[in-house]
């Protein structure tokens, strides 16, 4: 392919991001890369890397897209900036039909645009390839441990978005001190599950198996990283069947308060499905005294399986409290109330890091696609919509959303 044009356009999502899907170095490296390829940004006032940090690295910044092949953004694409019949790649929030984005795809097929979305780019194995997910964990479990110092009256941390990026997040980290009882429980094994891992490892903490977590005494704080199988168990109690819970998720329970019921705080990293059974019910958290003080909910799946996580918390103002005994929301240091952290946009807390690991990912395994034949039809299978203004063989499924 020849002179193939990508256009970077500014978010005009409210409230801001500050992310990008290629900061000023990566476009320098796809330039020399892709001689092919030509970058052209569009200007922005909010972004992390400023226009003249692209125009410095040899990228042209201008208003006009309209001569590009591809166009990409993080979040939705407002309607007034969708240019017809073009190719554009973002985060739609739109594949579970999302009410808020009816109107976006509707647009989007009118206008004959190829929308790409980066949540449904896979390899032939089904494995997302591109997403934030690592840093939703990174800064999830960082703010996590942040609520428990303020719950616990233990030490005091920067705010994740006060940190000018992950080096001075990790210095931050140095202030934790976690007393020799602390008992920490984490789900989730992946992106933003192992994200969490990496701070845990940064942490005064050790880990220690599932088995030794509920039947073993420690000297020091300890953590355990709980797979599937270990907080969810059959009804009739037959050994767990991981593809048959995917499958059947009715025949199983959670048992994930056997953990919680010894722990401090709860790092929730984990994927789940309406379908599934929820994990930590109003019931389990209103037992006589819940030793659970903090719930850092990364997954932030709301009125869903975690029953303290009421609403979605912001960047500005992170925790809340969750009174067990009425299940309501209330002060969060106040004494017998769980601290709930479930910000919805994390990776926006570090966005120059987490951009730069989202553009990583793209250059390794979604560039290549536009000039290798794509072999394993990863931007077919990730297009929910065509140049024709037809949704594609695998969102035919949203055909009734759009025409509502």
């Amino acid at each position: 392919m020849e002179n193939f044009k990508i256009g970077i356009i500014r978010e005009g999502k409210v409230p801001a991001d500050f992310r990008v899907p290629l900061t000023p170095e990566q476009c320098q490296r796809i330039q020399s890369e892709y001689p092919q390829v030509e970058i052209i940004v569009q200007p922005s006032p909010i972004r992390s890397f400023s226009d003249n940090q692209y125009t410095d690295k040899g990228i042209l910044v201008q208003e006009d897209l309209t001569a590009c092949d591809l166009i990409m953004g993080v979040k939705e694409v407002p309607v007034t900036a969708l240019i017809p019949n073009k190719r554009f790649m973002f985060f739609s929030h739109t594949i579970k039909k999302q009410s808020y984005n009816k109107k976006l795809l509707q647009e989007i097929l009118v206008k004959k645009i190829q929308l790409i979305d980066y949540e449904v780019l896979k390899n032939k194995v089904g494995k997302r390839l591109i997403g934030f997910g690592r840093y939703a964990g990174i800064v999830g479990c960082y703010n996590g441990f942040r609520a428990f110092g303020m719950k616990n009256n233990l030490y005091t941390i920067k705010k994740a978005s006060e940190c000018h990026d992950r080096k001075e997040l990790e210095e931050e980290l140095k202030k934790v001190v976690l007393p020799a009882n602390t008992k920490v429980v984490a789900t989730g094994f992946g992106r933003v599950g192992f994200g969490a891992r990496e701070i845990l490892h940064l942490l005064p903490i050790m880990e220690v198996a599932p088995n030794e977590f509920l039947t073993q005494s420690f000297n020091q704080a300890v953590f355990t990283h709980l797979e599937v199988g270990d907080y969810y168990e059959r009804n009739d109690r037959k050994a767990f069947d991981k593809k048959d819970f995917y499958t059947n998720p009715s025949d199983y329970k959670s048992i994930l308060s056997t953990y919680t019921d010894q722990s401090d705080m709860y790092v929730a990293c984990h994927f789940w499905s309406n379908k599934s059974p929820n994990l930590l019910t109003k019931e389990d958290l209103e037992k006589e005294n819940l030793r659970l003080k903090v719930v850092a909910d990364i997954s932030c799946d709301i009125a869903g399986p975690i029953a303290s996580t009421l609403r979605p918390s912001t960047i500005a103002d992170p925790i809340y409290g969750y009174n067990p005994k009425t299940g309501e929301e209330t002060n969060f240091q106040k004494d017998g109330v769980v601290a709930v952290m479930a910000v919805d946009n994390l990776p926006c807390e570090l966005p120059k890091d987490a951009s730069e690991d989202f553009g990583n990912d793209f250059i390794q395994f979604i560039l290549p696609t536009f000039f290798n034949g794509d072999p394993d039809n990863i931007i077919g299978r990730g297009s929910e919509t065509t140049l024709e203004g037809e949704l594609t063989e695998g969102f035919a499924y949203l055909q009734e959303y759009v025409n509502d």
